[in-house]
């Protein structure tokens, strides 16, 4: 059963990522958001060590957020690499794509 609040929508937008790493070392890296949702989206391309707990800022275009790391896909397996991000900031929302319209016209499809 999908615990998911809000539907995702696939998505390849750019993005740059920073905070501290597991480790807690500094970092900062390019990434890409893979699905979004009103209040989360998924990140790949992610190179840092991330736990759940953990705060990443991203930025998208000129607009900035931190978001807490939910779930880090596992080293080895096909999600390697994927880090699951909700926003700390209720109704802030960063990318400039209507959620509620991409479901509803892939509802109606």
């Amino acid at each position: 059963m999908d615990r998911r609040q809000q539907q995702r929508v696939p998505v390849d937008l750019p993005v740059m990522i920073w905070g501290m790493d597991a480790n807690s070392r500094p970092y900062t890296q390019p990434a890409s958001l893979r699905t979004i949702s009103g209040c989360g989206a998924t990140l790949q391309c992610v190179d840092v060590r991330l736990k759940p707990g953990d705060v990443v800022d991203v930025q998208y275009k000129g607009s900035k957020g931190q978001f807490r790391v939910v779930w880090c896909g596992r080293s080895g397996t096909e999600m390697q690499g994927e880090v699951g991000i909700e926003s700390m900031v209720e109704d802030k929302v960063l990318w400039d794509v209507n959620t509620n319209a991409c479901v509803a016209a892939a509802g109606s499809s």
